[in-house]
């Protein structure tokens, strides 16, 4: 499969795995290494960065191996989310991690259904833009949203399949497909990745059917039983289901077409 360009950046696995919500930061270490991602999304702030102990995640994350993606998780305010993401930047520039400008945006409508807020999504995409950042913003599943944050400078927009952590999978195909569509329109090479609401592989593999180049998950394999055969089941399905896109599926029919011609059967009557 070949690689995916995001703006500047060349990604090799197109399964982007985030570090919250494990029990431990070793059992993510093998979840991560189980999944095949070379791009981890890590939320930037301060609490989120470091364990009960004392421990902080960066620790934990081989940084020749994997591509950090700082994330404004937890923003409910255009303001908010750009400040994290300067935060993030400068952080990780320290770090000398390639990721240090780009950002997986996220800017909240509330914290009920962690829904992207519109207008927000979009001023600070303008923003950091302006700042030189290389943006993924995170979508609702309307393809006119999105197509307005694309418009606004995102390298990559990144409709929601369900909400966040909610497991459910992609809840409206129709609607993910539109905005494959228009997202598209002009620039068939333009990245659309996936993001959110994904329970098990066969969800990663329905987005990856409808033509994504790509999906970020967190939850599915974070709070799996055994989140590290479920990051080993995410891997598979990615490249399941883009083959079979690039294969091009079969129409779908109301009735049945037999696999075998009834034409030229020969009859067979006993005693003949």
């Amino acid at each position: 499969m070949p690689p995916l360009r995001i703006g500047k950046f060349d990604v090799r696995s197109r399964l982007f795995v985030g570090t919250g919500k494990y029990s431990t930061y070793e059992i993510m270490q093998e979840a991560l290494e189980a999944s095949g991602c070379q791009v981890v999304t890590v939320a930037v702030r301060r609490e989120r960065l470091i364990d009960q102990q004392g421990r902080s995640i960066l620790d934990f994350l081989d940084l020749n191996k994997y591509v950090i993606l700082p994330n404004t998780a937890g923003c409910f305010s255009a303001e908010d989310a750009i400040r994290v993401a300067l935060l993030g930047r400068d952080l990780l520039e320290k770090q000398k991690n390639p990721g240090a400008n780009w950002v997986k945006l996220e800017v909240l409508g509330d914290k009920k259904t962690l829904l992207p807020d519109p207008m927000g999504s979009l001023e600070a995409t303008r923003q950091l833009v302006k700042e030189g950042f290389t943006v993924l913003c995170y979508s609702s599943d309307d393809p006119i949203a999105a197509r307005r944050i694309k418009e606004a400078g995102a390298a990559s927009v990144m409709p929601a399949g369900s909400p966040i952590g909610s497991g459910q999978g992609v809840l409206n195909p129709l609607n993910i497909s539109l905005c494959l569509e228009t997202l598209k329109e002009g620039d068939a090479s333009y990245p659309v990745i996936v993001d959110a609401g994904v329970g098990t592989a066969s969800d990663v593999t329905v987005a990856m059917e409808l033509g994504a180049d790509g999906v970020l998950l967190n939850t599915g394999v974070a709070h799996a039983r055994d989140p590290v055969k479920m990051a080993a089941a995410m891997r598979q399905a990615i490249d399941a289901g883009r083959l079979a896109y690039e294969a091009g599926r079969i129409a779908k029919k109301r009735y049945a077409t037999a696999s075998s011609p009834f034409d030229g059967v020969i009859s067979y009557i006993p005693g003949e």
